[in-house]
């Protein structure tokens, strides 16, 4: 609780300038964010899905925050430009946990909204106001309470019935600046009945030295029948530390694809909650880290199955190097009555030195009796035999290292349903364990320092 009290009293001092600075509707959740965070504080490491992340050691620094909503001088187009070939994108940023309103208009299907979520909060409150907060338990994490109770914008995708988004949306979040911060982002992503849509989001910030903290929840609704892939590739500098929640609720026959990559980090939490609550759904949800040096890759997931005849693939991949910590913890809960349920999960991991660890623990908890689940999880290091093999074919260690490591991530990037996507991380990867990915080459990132 130490570590929150200075969250608190900040905004118990300056919640009227917050407020502000924000909208009716953000502000609405925030007197019940306060009250769930001094009734369970942030979870500690004798939590259960906590022991591998200190969070009170994360918050603990005095970071800033930008409640007063101060425009950081940037230039993101110039700062950032997506080279991924027949990837067409439409694409929007978020500068720090501000967004950036300068770009032009966007042409896009009637009735379509996509852009800053304190913006369309004012201008459209009741839409807003039906979504917002709804899936987002703040019960499950202090930390979603903690962002409920300091976000003041964020990026708001609104998709209305039967309509399809031929082109996907591109969210771009980038950290610059040389300050340390506190980055409290939102995301809510609405696609009505019958609804498609792709959503990319993608982390960049700059290796200055200077230590970020991010707070970042996601709320996503798939109505009946829609489709909606959301993808999360984190490139962020390793003096940059997430906690990341995303939530997911499905109505009947909806498909939804989650897939979360890590390939540069400092320290990483990411939390998914799935809810398949209407019969005929179907969830995919999937991720990978990279991880190196001292740094640490947590990951909770917890999917719900409250109807019958729902299916739900799992997988994550870990691959750890030296002194890399990774931790996987996935629960799949089947309820009664929810028949004909099939759940699979699967945790697969590679320590690359014999001074990585990794702790897993997935679970099952099934409560109806016609249904076809199941759960696994390995932990190995590189197959000798197979080293050994391609060495013997003039294939140098280092080359034949890179080769085992790429091809164990390559079903999860399989999973990725954008082609030009899919390419272009097949490239990020192998780049990676090659060690000249120090940031996206083909985002051309500049690191030029914003005034």
């Amino acid at each position: 609780m130490q570590a929150l009290q200075q969250y608190i009293d900040l905004y118990r001092e300056h919640h009227e300038v917050i407020d502000r600075h924000s909208s009716a509707v953000l502000n609405a959740l925030r007197p019940a964010a306060l009250q769930e965070i001094e009734r369970s504080g942030l979870p500690t490491t004798r939590h259960e899905d906590y022991h591998h992340t200190d969070l009170e050691a994360m918050f603990a620094p005095d970071f800033g925050l930008n409640i007063t909503r101060i425009e950081l001088p940037s230039q993101p187009h110039e700062a950032f430009r997506c080279d991924v070939p027949n990837l067409s994108t439409q694409l929007y940023f978020l500068v720090g946990d501000n967004f950036y309103r300068h770009d032009r208009n966007r042409e896009m299907p009637d009735g379509v909204l996509a852009g800053s979520l304190r913006d369309i909060a004012e201008s459209h409150p009741e839409l807003v106001a039906r979504y917002y907060g709804k899936v987002a338990d703040m019960s499950k994490d202090g930390t979603v309470a903690l962002n409920t109770l300091l976000a003041q914008d964020g990026f708001f995708l609104y998709i209305p019935r039967h309509v399809v988004l031929e082109r996907p949306i591109q969210l771009v979040n980038i950290i610059s600046g040389g300050v340390s911060m506190m980055h409290s982002r939102r995301i809510l992503v609405v696609a009505e009945e019958g609804a498609q849509a792709k959503l990319l989001v993608c982390d960049h910030s700059e290796d200055d030295g200077v230590n970020q903290l991010i707070t970042q929840v996601t709320e996503i609704y798939a109505g009946e029948g829609a489709i909606v892939d959301y993808y999360n590739l984190e490139e962020n500098a390793t003096c940059v530390q997430r906690v990341s929640s995303t939530f997911v609720q499905q109505a009947a026959t909806s498909n939804v694809l989650v897939n979360g990559i890590t390939l540069r980090n400092g320290t990483t939490r990411d939390n998914y909650y799935i809810a398949l609550e209407g019969e005929g759904c179907e969830t995919q949800l999937c991720g990978m880290a990279i991880a190196d040096g001292d740094k640490k890759v947590d990951i909770y997931s917890h999917i719900d199955h409250r109807a019958a005849h729902c299916k739900s693939n799992e997988l994550f991949k870990f691959v750890l190097d030296e002194n890399a910590i990774g931790s996987f913890a996935g629960r799949i809960l089947v309820r009664e009555g929810s028949q004909k349920t099939e759940a699979y999960q699967s945790n697969k991991n590679l320590c690359a030195s014999s001074t990585a660890h990794m702790y897993t623990k997935p679970q099952l908890e099934i409560y109806a009796d016609d249904v076809k689940c199941s759960h696994g999880a390995t932990v190995g290091q590189l197959d000798q035999q197979a080293l050994f093999y391609m060495r013997t074919r003039g294939i140098s260690e280092a080359e034949a290292r890179l080769l085992l490591q790429f091809a164990f991530m390559s079903d999860v990037i399989e999973n990725v349903r954008l082609e030009a996507l899919k390419d272009r991380l097949r490239q990020l990867v192998e780049k990676r364990f090659r060690g000249e990915l120090s940031q996206c080459q083909q985002c051309a990132m500049r690191t030029q320092k914003q005034q």
